[in-house]
């Protein structure tokens, strides 16, 4: 199933997307942010348009793994997209994502720009997710959701 992932932030909201087969991560855009509601519908369209089975939203957990406000936001964010979409979406620690971001970027001779960051940072987000989903189906012969957490019944 196709997956997006969510990078989200203050200013901007990196988002990625794998294929069907749930191999490959490609970035998709970088969305200026406007709002939880605006955003959500952004996003919305966009799961839409690509045919998403599955969201998975970033979550900016403080260093010491508590919340702050980003984090927050990024909760607002995941319950708004899945009222809109109806899809299953998890929140994905994030910590360090654009760190590791910056430095794949570096790796390849690229100048880390903001919006570039932004972009790989959903797709950290994104191949971490579905490495711990590999990871959990092979341990138990199913579909796993290893580190996330899903948002379940209305919201």
């Amino acid at each position: 199933m196709r997956i997006l992932a969510v990078d989200p932030g203050m200013k901007r909201i990196g988002l990625a997307l794998c294929d069907e087969l749930e191999i490959s991560v490609r970035p998709l855009v970088v969305l200026t942010a406007r709002g939880v509601k605006r955003d959500a519908q952004a996003i919305a369209e966009l799961a839409r348009a690509h045919q998403v089975g599955r969201i998975v939203v970033g979550l900016p957990l403080n260093m010491d793994g508590t919340v702050g406000p980003s984090a927050r936001r990024a909760r607002k964010l995941a319950h708004r997209l899945r009222a809109l979409t109806g899809l299953p979406v998890s929140l994905w620690d994030e910590r360090l994502t654009s760190v590791e971001a910056e430095m794949l970027l570096r790796e390849r001779g690229e100048r880390p720009t903001p919006e570039r960051v932004d972009q790989v940072a959903a797709c950290v987000i994104l191949q971490d997710f579905l490495t711990a989903l590999r990871s959990d189906r092979a341990a138990i012969g199913g579909r796993g959701d290893h580190g996330a957490t899903s948002l379940e019944g209305p919201s």
